[in-house]
């Protein structure tokens, strides 16, 4: 199953590995590593697959997320005020990899990390009808902190991205459906959520809103057991520790189209309070436009400009719009860690192809071997593909974007452009993020970009 937060977020499609990775802590806030799902250090990695068999099925779950994240936010514009809503998301697309503590004593539990949803749950014993997982279930009698929550408690009203419902036991009941037709059912509680720190100290937060699921199914991954929800709903992991990180949080994303060779690094760091400030040189921010989802975090994206390659002619700004549906002005594009590639109108995109083209004219044009992609160009080196420098502006940001953010190799001889016309939800994906430090501050209600190598820091 596909999931958030394109090859990042994200996040927000916004993956932690909490017991192989080292993290540091202070009294401001901590940090965390996550991991690629393709990474070969992830549970999720096929040694079997090729590179660029990797890299299709990632884009594929790109334009599968957008498809399913733009139908469940109609469904929930089309549902009436103060009615139950059964959120409609798309999990399996999410590109990393979060590893949790729950319960005392604390259980550890690997979850894909999702900017696309809310609610954080996982596989429950016992349980009626659970997909098979490599990992033994959390077993809830076993926590000395579990606490089922009530029909009549704030808490069932504050599993955000779920419908809720009252048993008979008087237990609040949540049911959450997925894009592909998979599914989680079970009961909201709370538990002890703990992560690990390099003090040797963990971090522990109580009361921690959860989903235990006994009654899951679809294409879930084995390696997996559930689903950590970074979105901007109520009962998200970053919205319930908001207190105690501020509302800041970040992350830097490792480009891992490198497979790894010559870097320091192959972890990505998520960080939390006062680790998360973005500061420094080279910081530009943009505000957060509240939009008709909570979950999604919506950017105004006003256009993106496309250097010349001869430097004799000035950037061609290509303004954003759309035919339909009616054009936004504010708010018109999510970011998302956990989608790979950008995704935008399709009038913007012919209009920001045909400016790319005409610079790259000297360079043949090919077709991508996987037939995912439809705007590509064959090269057998980096060094010598030269592309134009795209800057995306965004409301009080200008973001700057690197040829890794902007061109892909999908095979030994060709690279295509990794932004791309959809008709669905406009997403700024992972890949425009890597080698970035990327900030969310949710009380100055902003995302901030500064450039950095991801791979040392």
């Amino acid at each position: 199953m596909e999931s958030i937060i394109s090859y990042i977020l994200i996040v927000l499609s916004v993956l932690l590995s909490l017991s192989s990775h080292s993290y540091s802590h202070s009294s401001n806030g901590f940090s965390v590593e996550i991991i690629h799902r393709d990474s070969v250090e992830s549970p999720l990695y096929d040694p079997s697959q090729t590179h660029s068999e990797r890299l299709a099925n990632a884009f594929r779950r790109s334009i599968s997320r957008a498809a399913t994240l733009y139908s469940s936010r109609l469904a929930l514009l089309a549902t009436k005020p103060n009615s139950s809503v059964e959120s409609t998301v798309y999990t399996n697309g999410g590109e990393y990899l979060m590893s949790i503590s729950l319960g005392t004593p604390p259980f550890k539990i690997l979850a894909i990390a999702d900017t696309g949803s809310d609610l954080t749950w996982t596989q429950c014993s016992p349980c009626k009808r659970c997909y098979k997982q490599v990992a033994p279930l959390f077993k809830p009698n076993s926590s000395k902190t579990y606490r089922d929550a009530s029909c009549s408690s704030s808490l069932c009203n504050s599993a955000s991205g779920a419908k809720t419902s009252c048993s008979a036991d008087n237990s609040c009941h949540y049911a959450v459906s997925y894009g592909d037709q998979s599914f989680s059912n079970g009961n909201i509680a709370t538990d002890v959520l703990t992560l690990s720190s390099t003090s040797g100290r963990p971090v522990t937060f109580p009361n921690f809103l959860i989903g235990c699921s006994h009654n899951s199914d679809g294409t879930f991954d084995e390696n997996g057991s559930g689903i950590v929800g970074l979105g901007g709903g109520a009962g998200s992991l970053v919205s319930q520790l908001t207190s105690s990180i501020g509302g800041k949080f970040s992350y830097c994303l490792v480009p891992f189209v490198s497979g790894g060779t010559g870097q320091s690094k192959n972890s990505s760091t998520l960080n939390f309070g006062g680790n998360a400030v973005v500061s420094g040189r080279g910081v530009v921010s943009t505000p957060i436009v509240r939009g008709d989802y909570d979950t999604f975090y919506y950017l105004t994206l006003e256009g993106m400009s496309v250097g010349s390659l001869n430097g004799k002619n000035k950037n061609k700004f290509i303004n954003f719009r759309r035919s339909t549906p009616a054009a936004v002005s504010e708010g018109n594009i999510i970011i998302d860690s956990g989608t790979t590639l950008t995704l935008v109108p399709e009038d913007f995109y012919s209009d920001l192809e045909a400016a790319v083209a005409s610079e790259l004219k000297d360079q043949k044009r090919v077709d991508d071997p996987s037939g995912t992609l439809n705007f590509c160009y064959e090269s057998t080196s980096d060094a010598s593909f030269v592309v134009p420098s795209i800057t995306v502006h965004f409301k009080g940001a200008d973001v700057k974007l690197s040829k890794l953010n902007t061109f892909v190799r999908v095979s030994e001889e060709v690279v295509c452009f990794s932004i791309v016309g959809t008709q669905d939800l406009s997403i700024y994906g992972n890949l425009a993020q890597m080698n970035f430090l990327v900030g969310y501050d949710r009380v100055e209600k902003t995302v901030s970009f500064k450039p950095t190598d991801c791979t040392i820091n």
